[in-house]
């Protein structure tokens, strides 16, 4: 694990030492150069500038576990078929996404709406630095826009809850009693290969202690179903444990700031105007449409950058 993390840190500092050694490079000569020169070094400047750009916020990347994959999971909230088609559009999002990063995304469990759209969602997200990107994205998404689903095309505001946990596939922190667990296992749904509704294989995991639920149905085997059942709640279980120690700092510190998950973090309006705004970080932009086909990448960058100040 250690020598993959490893990897993955020489592979983000290669292209940052790359342009701090181009930038050196210009500037020796730049020393040397005649008014002459100046367009030329300008094309060159305006070039390591866009380079370095791209990548600073790498450097913001070191958390934890901000080098491995992630479990994304998505919740609509209320408004029934309105608020379940705005957690579909969300998660058609964030498969775009992880294709512009070239990461893979697997589903692995669905509970669909009545009528449209879903009622939750969880993805297994394989990438490098994929937990590091995505965790700027855990919190309320709201969405305003003309209902397709009122006859009148009356303006609706829908909410969805994203959540976002590192993949932990071992760790110190947290012991798992087998004797505190319920283990269920039922037929998976929706469409999937031959295994897909004829054997249980899905299987249901519940923290009898903590109440936490979590369930994978679409891996071949029941045995791996759980193998990924049990990495969820261990993440789980870590960010429930760090977040009591958090809170229990913050009473002894007398601090009174409430915790940012939950909270709403992003407006996406599609009526009567077109715009996204990130509400932590005032970043906006009008094309909503790039936005909804994964181009999210500005606003991760630059609640990584308020992060990195706070």
């Amino acid at each position: 694990m250690l020598f993959g993390k490893l990897k993955i840190l020489r592979k983000q500092w290669e292209p940052i030492h790359s342009v701090y050694e181009d930038a050196n490079a210009l500037l020796e000569m730049a020393a040397q150069a005649t008014e002459d020169d100046v367009p030329a070094f300008q094309k060159d400047y305006d070039s390591i500038a866009a380079r370095w750009s791209t990548l600073e916020t790498q450097l913001y990347l070191g958390g934890e576990f901000d080098a491995g994959n992630c479990y994304l999971s998505l919740t609509s909230g209320a408004g029934g078929t309105e608020a379940q088609d705005w957690a579909s559009m969300l998660a058609r999002m964030y498969v775009r996404y992880c294709e512009r990063q070239g990461w893979q995304a697997n589903i692995l469990e669905r509970t669909d709406g009545t009528e449209a759209g879903i009622k939750s969602l969880t993805i297994h997200i394989v990438g490098d630095m994929a937990y590091g990107n995505l965790k700027c994205e855990r919190g309320t998404h709201r969405l305003v826009r003309l209902s397709p689903f009122n006859a009148k095309s009356l303006r609706q505001t829908s909410f969805a809850l994203v959540e976002v946990l590192p993949e932990i596939t071992e760790t110190d922190e947290v012991e798992i009693n087998p004797n505190d667990l319920r283990v269920d296992t039922y037929r998976s749904g929706g469409a999937g290969g031959q295994h897909v509704n004829k054997t249980d294989s899905a299987v249901r995991l519940t923290h009898i202690p903590s109440g936490i639920v979590v369930a994978c149905q679409t891996e071949r085997s029941q045995m791996q179903n759980r193998a990924q059942a049990m990495n969820m709640l261990r993440a789980k279980l870590l960010e429930k444990k760090r977040a009591e120690d958090a809170d229990q700092k913050k009473e002894l510190k007398g601090a009174t700031k409430s915790a940012d998950f939950g909270q709403q973090i992003r407006s996406y309006v599609l009526h009567p105007y077109q715009m996204v705004k990130d509400l932590r970080t005032d970043t906006e932009t009008s094309d909503t449409a790039g936005v909804l086909d994964g181009d999210i990448q500005q606003f991760i960058d630059a609640e990584l950058k308020r992060e990195a100040s706070l």
